[in-house]
């Protein structure tokens, strides 16, 4: 255990040459593992005496965490903690006492794992050799060999997705068992802790994280993606059929000439693709954020209270109102999205555009997104009648559309449906946003909402209103007056 040998039963470090995306990562960890076995230099591996018995070939979190401080030049012990937990996560050492691999700076007692169980070697287990282990455990009366719940629920789950090759895995697992009885107690300790830590590797305790995964993207970038499962046990099963948890495997095709051009096209779209530079993508979310940042109430509280957080409902009274106030009108001019989703911005933009003889396109997109929300029942005629309204020949309301989209809402009106014009729709809005919106915020029916100015009265008709004021107070001074002498009793 001091050293670290290059083989070990004819498995040892992976080849080089190993297609594994995570060979660089195993690596550098087994190199520090290594120096740890080392005699010399590395931490000093003993036989703890217990109350009844001996742990044979531990050392402890602290001596695990000082050593990485000395050799690696580590300052924090957070830091080296850390270090020491993603290696413990990789399977190289383990607690002998619990399923979570973690690495903790106390007295708690670590055993290194050993080569054959490395994850380099490529380990991809099969359901069948996790039943074969657990049938194991089921059969030793030791309490430190108990199945935790998480392992009896999945023994349970396994047994009913391999009844019918239970008693093949039952058998294997009577075979492993009187193997491992013929071993020295040391050794069949020590193994059945290795083993153990390896399963909590390749099926970890529920919450904690599985290191043996791969990434999607190293997944595509691997030479051999066919490779073959490795047996833990040596145990082949070519006379059973195969598990519904591994389907077979079938031999990886040879790439063709067209295979080759399509990824070269397919890279040569790649590089052309637009993409934008992440600062620009910032400013862009920043200047949204900035924009809209008043009109969140959350953030910015409103006038009157936020109706979320009191119970005064007069915000939302006020943005239902149809006498919008500057702070209402001004959202209208962020985007011709904003100003349609106010009832009074979109009933000003359709008079502007009334005033332009162009509120068929308007009409156009209201009367397609009435079609979204209607029943199904009613979508087919309501369909036919927006056609013959704005895009059959002769339709009294004509909107002006491009021959690609015209001909893609011809095909798709055969087949009336909720979304046959969305490409005559999506046309008409860039028109509007384009041309029409523009000349709209420049009008002056939007301008003398966004300043709020209001036509003041003449002098004449302030002057009729003061003498009509005048008037009524008088007329209801002596009608008071004449009600007070008739309630008066007489001397």
């Amino acid at each position: 255990m001091a050293q670290c040998p290059r083989g070990q039963g004819g498995v040892g470090i992976a080849n080089p040459e190993d297609d594994s995306p995570n060979m660089i990562v195993y690596r550098k960890i087994e190199n520090v593992v290594c120096r740890l076995q080392e005699e010399e230099g590395g931490v000093a591996i003993r036989t703890v005496k217990s109350f009844l018995s001996k742990i044979p070939s531990v050392v402890s979190g602290s001596e695990i965490v000082q050593w990485l401080m000395t050799n690696l030049s580590i300052e924090d012990t957070a830091e080296a903690v850390h270090l020491g937990s993603l290696i413990a996560a990789h399977g190289y050492f383990f607690p002998i006492s619990d399923h979570v691999l973690s690495l903790k700076d106390d007295g708690t007692l670590y055993r290194f794992q050993s080569q054959y169980f490395w994850p380099s070697n490529c380990w991809e287990p099969e359901n069948t050799d996790y039943a074969i282990y657990l049938c194991k455990r089921t059969m030793q009366n030791k309490a430190r060999l108990e199945l935790a719940d998480y392992e009896a629920e999945n023994l349970a789950r396994l047994q009913k997705a391999f009844a019918r090759k239970w008693e093949f895995i039952f058998m294997q697992a009577e075979a492993q068992v009187k193997i491992d009885r013929k071993k020295d107690k040391v050794e069949r300790k020590i193994l059945e802790g290795q083993e153990r830590a390896f399963w909590d590797v390749h099926r970890p305790v529920p919450g904690c994280v599985n290191t043996t995964e791969m990434d999607i993207r190293k997944c595509r970038r691997e030479r051999n993606p066919q490779r073959v499962k490795k047996c833990v046990y040596g145990i082949t099963d070519e006379g059973q059929p195969p598990s519904a948890a591994q389907p077979p495997t079938h031999p990886c095709r040879t790439s063709t000439r067209e295979d080759v051009q399509k990824e070269i096209s397919f890279l040569s779209t790649q590089l052309d693709r637009h993409c934008m530079r992440m600062s620009k993508v910032a400013d862009s979310l920043m200047g949204y954020t900035e924009q809209f940042m008043e009109y969140d109430p959350f953030v910015t509280p409103p006038e009157p209270s936020n109706p979320w957080l009191s119970d005064d409902t007069s915000f939302w009274e006020v943005e239902a109102s149809r006498d919008p106030n500057q702070h209402r009108v001004k959202k209208w001019s962020f985007s011709l999205e904003e100003a349609l989703k106010d009832p009074v911005g979109r009933d000003q933009f359709l008079k502007f555009l009334e005033s332009e003889f162009s509120s068929e396109n308007l009409r156009f997109w209201l009367a397609v997104q009435d079609l979204k929300r209607r029943p199904q029942q009613d979508v087919c005629a309501r369909a036919q009648d927006i056609w013959s309204e704005f895009l059959a020949e002769g339709a009294p309301s004509s909107i002006n559309l491009d021959s690609h989209s015209y001909d893609r809402t011809s095909l798709n009106i055969r087949e009336p449906g909720r979304y046959s014009f969305e490409d005559a729709q999506e046309h008409i809005f860039q028109l509007m946003k384009s041309d029409s919106y523009s000349r709209f915020l420049r009008s002056s029916t939007y301008q003398d909402l966004l300043t709020a100015r209001k036509k003041l009265p003449t002098e004449s008709e302030q002057g009729r209103r003061t003498s009509l004021e005048k008037f009524t107070r008088s007329m209801g001074k002596s009608l008071t007056g004449k009600r007070l002498t008739g309630l008066m009793p007489s001397s």
